[in-house]
């Protein structure tokens, strides 16, 4: 069973993902309740990743990254903007264990997986980083994650830690299937996020 610094070692993305999810990371507490480790979902060789916050039961269940009611409607986003999420995006999660009641991942949690996300991104060929919700942007820009994710949405951006990456803020799906209001707005952006990929293709 491949250890964390075999999983980190991979040198390409197949291997990287077939390593990573067979080998029983114990790295964090998440370990202790989830059924399986969520790797991702989509084609490793996508122009965008799709960084998420952690996987939910159906994600959990079976062991791919938004396969639930989240899952769908970012399908149906990307469709609708005439992308599609299995051909152009990596889907991938800030941290690949499904907390507990779905509670937001804590920071340990998210230090301990921050190789593995790190990995995934220097492995997969991709330039645009859609990060999905406030945890995802937290994660790579704090900064723009203190104020309200409203005012960070729809517009790309770049970071000086991250100079190969233009970077776009998304509301994640369960945002939307929460608060229907919200996806009006969301259609928008990824209509912004589609015209990226296809200037790109």
């Amino acid at each position: 069973m491949p250890d964390a610094a075999a999983v980190l070692d991979a040198r390409d993305y197949a291997t990287f993902r077939e390593r990573l999810a067979g080998s029983d990371c114990r790295q964090c507490a998440l370990a202790r309740e989830r059924t399986r480790i969520v790797v991702d979902r989509g084609n490793p060789e996508a122009p965008v990743i799709a960084v998420g916050e952690a996987p939910g039961a159906a994600e959990d269940a079976s062991g791919r990254a938004f396969c639930g009611r989240s899952g769908r409607l970012l399908d149906g986003l990307c469709e609708a903007a005439g992308i599609r999420s299995d051909r152009d995006l990596l889907i991938v999660n800030v941290v690949k264990c499904r907390p507990p009641a779905n509670r937001t991942p804590r920071g340990p949690e998210v230090a301990a997986c921050r190789p593995f996300l790190e990995r995934q991104l220097a492995l997969a060929p991709a330039r645009i980083i859609a990060l999905l919700g406030a945890t995802a942007l937290r994660r790579f820009a704090p900064e723009r994650a203190k104020g309200p994710l409203g005012a960070q949405v729809g517009r790309f951006f770049r970071l000086a830690p991250w100079p190969a990456y233009r970077f776009i803020a998304l509301y994640h799906p369960a945002a939307i299937l929460y608060n229907r209001s919200l996806e009006p707005r969301a259609r928008r952006h990824f209509e912004v996020l589609a015209r990226a990929v296809r200037a790109g293709r």
